[in-house]
């Protein structure tokens, strides 16, 4: 008869995939998982799953060997805000051990579909989220803050290290407390509890007031469809858009956009 308990964790992918091998070799069926930082007094013993390298790399291989596509997958799956993430991997990696790679047909399965679902939303966001990004300059540096529902920071580095690969620049989640820095061809993502951006220069505020006057300007006012945007960009979006944004953190005295777009000439 297996134990039933409750895992403690780093609160990394691999922390996780030691939890899965812990209740196979312990015989222990998890009904909870808390990350290190997440402890809480509970009915059930609580016992902390150091991350070994070695263990992780295990149960990934033996994951791997039923389908090349799913430690991809639930590494996405585990990015996204579904709620008890934990669990849910952990019961989908019991049901595909159990039931082999023919589990992974059953798409409306109770275990399965939740995973698929939240994988969806989050590629959505991700999307969106590429085209929503506003980039501000300080010092020479873009700097950008979101409000993602999901950790998407690791699924966006690799488009902006890209496309701004001869930049310097940072992105904030704001909601998961971390940041993507890259310069120098090097990218990493690394906690960071607070951030507070400076006050827009004067450059910087022009160049702001120049894209508010172009969204303004292309707009067509006979044709507004308030319930349309929304459905194509979502109003969650809007408060790190530098479009929908207040202009009354502007410094006073600002230079023309004539003056400042002639100085980049």
């Amino acid at each position: 008869m297996w134990k039933e308990i409750i895992y403690q964790y780093d609160g990394s992918f691999a922390g996780l995939l030691c939890c899965i091998y812990e209740s196979y070799t312990q015989k222990e069926r998890p009904t909870a998982f808390f990350c290190d930082e997440d402890a809480e007094l509970c009915l059930y013993e609580v016992r902390a799953v150091p991350t070994v390298q070695e263990h992780a790399a295990r149960v990934e291989r033996s994951l791997r060997k039923l389908s090349s596509d799913v430690p991809s997958f639930l590494r996405r799956v585990f990015l996204t805000c579904l709620e008890e993430k934990e669990l849910a991997i952990y019961r989908f990696v019991a049901k595909l051990y159990r039931e082999g790679k023919a589990y992974l047909t059953k798409l409306s399965d109770d275990d399965y579909q939740p995973l698929l679902r939240a994988v969806r939303n989050m590629s959505t966001e991700v999307e969106h989220l590429r085209g929503f990004l506003r980039f501000s300059i300080y010092e020479g540096i873009l700097s950008a803050e979101i409000e993602p529902k999901n950790r998407v920071l690791p699924l966006l580095r690799a488009h902006f290290c890209e496309r701004c690969h001869e930049e310097s620049f940072f992105i904030y989640d704001r909601t998961h407390r971390e940041a993507l820095f890259y310069a120098n061809g090097r990218s990493r993502i690394v906690p960071l509890d607070s951030f507070e951006a400076a006050p827009p220069d004067a450059e910087e505020a022009v160049y702001r007031r120049l894209w508010k006057r172009f969204y303004d300007t292309v707009a067509i006012r006979e044709r507004e469809n308030p319930r349309l945007r929304m459905t194509h960009m979502p109003k969650r979006y809007w408060r790190t858009m530098t479009e929908f944004q207040a202009e009354n953190d502007a410094p006073s005295a600002l230079p023309s956009v004539e003056s400042v777009t002639e100085q980049r000439q």
